[in-house]
């Protein structure tokens, strides 16, 4: 008997070393034709571009519109509606607790898990990504950040100081922890956060683009602001993201296990500007093919054939069932996916394919369908993607019966939206959980009563402002998972000529006063290394300071911060408090 478990173990164990790793890399805001492969002659994007050269180029990949429909959907392989997603800031981008990510399945299967970048799924635990299967998490959990140089993160929780451009940054850890296990298989997820502004990249790159002639011409919007330094910095970005795709790469050689590594690249939506997108209809933001259509390209040298085009509609919900089947492992969740596996259609591996599938492709009451052929767009206007992939014939009239059945399905799909995503996210934001020691409450997820007012109104990365009233407050709407006490840390500024005032935690019946006794009133950051001027907020390096410990009990409750004495023009600017469990 003692052999025969032996014998097992050294079975699972073979097994386990035969699995392929997997890196899969999400960047924000990039578009289809953001790539020299896609015919830019604008950009030179070599190591992504030898990825697909590589291994396998997907024509027909359709993402969500906006940011987090699109990680919700590669997490899950799940539309976002069926996950609770509503919003893409204060706690709407949160994916419910009920579904099981793709990290949870590799977890569960042996795999080592990470992600480095920006997460924007959830911030508070169990939303958290190391409440979502990641064992590892380096980055930020905001929809956008404020500055991209040296900018505090988080490390599995805790508030730490990122090193350098943050893209290098997040690629320095990636490949720290590819080091540490490569005896072992491993899932990595980079999501980088560029090139979403603000627009900030190092001279290395913004020095080749800041005085091009573009070539690939596109009209600017001078609505959304979108003149030629924009493109010129949003391709900057791109070549940075490129060559640190190359430094992953040349990692994997380093360590002999690139034969076995699955790696793959793709966006999350269309261009976040009007720059050129290779005739395509929308951008950012719109169910149409500029604004869904993204590129997405696939390595495994075991297992791809190189140069293999994959011409079959696909989707980031099929990423969950295809990764999974790729490497072997079994599905845990017991949701219905939407995704389909498209294994099949990619490898010699005998799946079956879906021929007649349609994509769901939507945001904010605005969807569209896509068919192999066609697509049904948010209007009811019909369009032969095949032959007309910039959308400006509509063929209604051609193909009645294709119209017909495209606005069935379509319309039975928003019924389903209808019944399963709620008009108002009532969840309040858990924090306190036992299983995570530390819990962030950054003034994204506050509001505001009498003048204090946020710095943006885009919430994400913003601070509160104009706390100059003892009627003023701040609110956080809380479910306190499970009682205790907590060191309460503040990030905060505060001119010299405002110090002194006094203010007050509270939750319930439990009060923590404190006083600012210390000046710290940095200017705001990212004005001089912005390349084009940002929408978002701008931010500034806020002071830590711990003001003492509370006690909190467990249930639903209301957060609030106020003043109890103010003895000059203001109480601070607040940015965030970080909770930490003591017992």
């Amino acid at each position: 008997m003692k052999y025969i478990l032996v014998f097992l173990f050294f079975l699972c164990s073979l097994s386990a070393a035969d699995r392929p790793n997997v890196i899969v890399i999400l960047t924000d805001d990039q578009g289809w034709s953001d790539l020299s492969s896609k015919g830019n002659k604008d950009i030179e994007t070599p190591y992504i571009d030898s990825i697909g050269n590589d291994g396998a180029v997907f024509e027909n990949f359709y993402v969500a519109p906006v940011c987090s429909p699109t990680r919700s959907e590669f997490l899950t392989g799940r539309y976002s509606f069926r996950s609770g997603i509503w919003s893409t800031s204060e706690g709407g981008e949160r994916i419910d607790l009920d579904e099981v990510t793709i990290a949870d399945t590799f977890k569960a299967a042996g795999y080592k898990t990470a992600a480095f970048g920006k997460w924007h799924s959830g911030m508070q635990y169990p939303y958290h990504p190391n409440g979502r299967g990641f064992d590892e998490f380096y980055g930020f959990c905001s929809g956008h950040w404020g500055n991209y140089y040296d900018p505090i993160l988080e490390h599995n929780g805790k508030i730490v100081q990122g090193q350098g451009f943050i893209v290098d940054d997040f690629t320095d850890k990636a490949i720290e922890y590819m080091e540490k296990n490569k005896d072992n298989p491993f899932f990595v997820y980079i999501p980088y956060n560029t090139p979403h502004s603000p627009m900030q990249v190092p001279d290395r790159w913004w020095d080749k683009f800041k005085n091009k002639e573009l070539q690939m011409k596109f009209k600017a919007n001078k609505k959304k602001g979108d003149p030629i330094n924009f493109a010129r910095a949003a391709l900057a970005m791109c070549e940075n993201i490129d060559w640190n795709v190359g430094r992953l790469l040349k990692k994997l050689d380093d360590l002999n296990i690139a034969d076995n590594t699955i790696i793959m690249y793709f966006s999350d939506n269309g261009p976040n500007s009007d720059r050129w997108n290779n005739g395509m209809k929308g951008r950012k933001g719109s169910t149409d093919e500029g604004g869904v259509r993204s590129p997405l390209v696939m390595r495994w040298p075991a297992k791809i054939k190189k140069g293999t085009v994959v011409n079959e509609i696909t989707s980031g919900v099929d990423l969950l069932p295809s990764l999974t089947s790729m490497a072997g492992i079994p599905m845990t969740s017991k949701l219905k996916l939407d995704g389909v596996n498209f294994e099949g259609v990619l490898t010699d591996k005998d799946v079956p394919w879906k021929k007649d599938r349609l994509i769901l492709n939507g945001w904010k009451s605005k969807y569209s369908l896509r068919s192999q052929k066609f697509r049904l767009d948010n209007t009811g206007k019909l369009y032969d993607i095949e032959n007309d992939r910039g959308q400006q014939n509509p063929v209604n009239d051609k193909y009645p019966d294709v119209e017909r059945k495209l606005k069935a399905e379509l319309q039975n799909l928003k019924k389903q939206v209808a019944q399963e995503l709620p008009e108002l996210d009532i969840r309040p934001f858990v924090i306190c959980h036992p299983d995570f020691t530390d819990t962030q409450i950054p003034a994204r997820d506050g509001k505001t009563h009498g003048g204090v007012k946020r710095s943006n109104k885009w919430p994400n990365c913003s601070f509160f402002t104009n706390w100059t009233s003892l009627n003023d407050k701040i609110t956080f709407d809380v479910e306190v998972a499970e009682s205790g006490e907590f060191e309460v840390e503040l990030y905060y500024t505060c001119p010299a000529d405002s110090v002194g005032s006094t203010f007050e935690l509270s939750c319930g019946t439990n009060r923590l006063e404190a006083k600012i006794t210390e000046a710290h009133d940095p200017p705001l950051k990212g004005m001089n290394e912005d390349i084009h001027p940002r929408m978002e907020s701008y931010v500034k390096d806020f002071k830590r300071k711990v003001i003492g410990n509370i006690m909190l009990d467990k249930g639903p409750g209301t957060l609030t911060l106020k003043a109890l004495e103010i003895p000059a023009k203001q109480v601070m600017d607040f940015r965030l408090m970080m909770l930490r469990r003591l017992r």
